[in-house]
């Protein structure tokens, strides 16, 4: 970009954080314009480790040159903050989930809905290999899709790679759900590796999702996957000409069934000495997915927020659409809800008629 996109954030724990350093690790394209910490101390602290310019007020926060805000703040907290925003005339792009519940859902929706100023900072779709995979469902080459079965990430997350997959919007949705726990040894989490990890109780929940014309997605998440590495991540994409499993992509030709892979072209392997980057996904010999952020050493979800906060950015300048809507985010979020309800009660729950839709 000709200058970096200037946003805010506020918070200051760990998501907070996310953007901190994804910003200052692509600088040409990124800029923290500010940070609202709700106490001193903590401003303080991220005015010391990031260099950021901090402050304590919203009025402060909102004087700051910033293109859009992303509030990353708790769950309960991210309705009241999204609507203090919109009042105030800003573009928002919010953590995920943008509230709690269903009716928190529904009421923040009811309030800021029509705005168009407020989008999610959903970033699974543009992490490089779902981003690839997207690339090829949507070009046809293994039909029309028909099913997803995802075991990688959890509830929203997950419902947002299966619908964009499938392509089925935001319409109805039945889910049925159960969760089976069982022993699992759980060596990390989020803090980093435990010192003596012992097997432990860990659920797990499957649960389908029917989206009706045949249409459905299988869901499996083990408590802590993200994290544990005895637990792998798989996908599978099907469709009426062929399927997508992981990174081997099948389909019907004129010369019968053939199988091509999802080549990444990662560097700073073995003898090659441009620092490790996964460069960019092909697929017969096209890049369905170009890293814009080379050089910055990202991870591969990081790579998806940054491409997300870029994204808000140009939607900031009017020069593309917003980058995931709030009606989306909402949508997930519910469906996601329904998972829990129905592996708690037994039962199907059914997801209709919201508003967003």
């Amino acid at each position: 970009m000709a200058n970096p996109v200037a946003f805010s954030v506020i918070g200051s724990a760990w998501r907070a954080e996310f953007f901190l350093r994804i910003a200052q690790a692509v600088p040409d394209q990124l800029a923290v314009a500010g940070v609202l910490a709700r106490r001193e101390s903590e401003a303080e602290r991220l005015r010391e480790t990031w260099g950021v310019r901090a402050v304590t007020t919203l009025e402060e926060l909102l004087a700051l040159d910033a293109e859009f805000v992303a509030p990353a703040v708790s769950w309960p907290a991210m309705p009241g903050v999204v609507r203090d925003l919109v009042a105030a005339g800003a573009k928002v792009l919010a953590e995920t989930p943008p509230a709690p519940d269903l009716d928190g859902l529904r009421a923040l929706w009811n309030d800021v809905g029509h705005t168009d100023l407020v989008h999610v900072a959903e970033q699974y779709t543009r992490m490089p290999g779902h981003a690839a995979r997207l690339a090829v469902v949507r070009a046809g080459t293994i039909g029309t899709p028909t099913s997803v079965e995802l075991s990688s990430t959890h509830l929203y997350h997950a419902v947002s790679l299966v619908r964009h997959l499938l392509d089925v919007g935001r319409g109805d949705v039945v889910v049925n759900a159960r969760t089976f726990t069982a022993p699992l040894l759980d060596p990390m989490d989020r803090a980093g590796w435990r010192a003596d990890p012992q097997e432990e109780p860990r659920g797990t929940t499957l649960a389908m999702l029917d989206f009706g014309d045949g249409r459905h997605g299988l869901y499996d998440f083990v408590d802590n996957q993200w994290h544990n590495p005895l637990r792998g991540r798989r996908i599978v994409v099907r469709g009426s000409r062929g399927e997508v499993v992981d990174d081997a992509v099948t389909r019907w030709t004129d010369d019968g069934p053939v199988s091509s892979p999802l080549a990444y072209r990662r560097t700073g392997v073995d003898m090659n000495l441009e620092g490790n980057d996964v460069v960019h996904v092909s697929f017969d010999g096209r890049v369905v997915w170009r890293n814009p952020f080379v050089g910055s050493r990202l991870s591969e979800d990081d790579l998806g927020v940054a491409a997300i906060l870029a994204d808000a950015g140009a939607w900031a300048r009017d020069e593309a659409p917003g980058p995931y809507p709030l009606a989306d985010a909402c949508q997930d979020h519910a469906v996601g809800l329904a998972i829990e309800e129905s592996a708690r009660t037994g039962a199907d729950v059914r997801v209709a008629g919201e508003p967003w839709a």
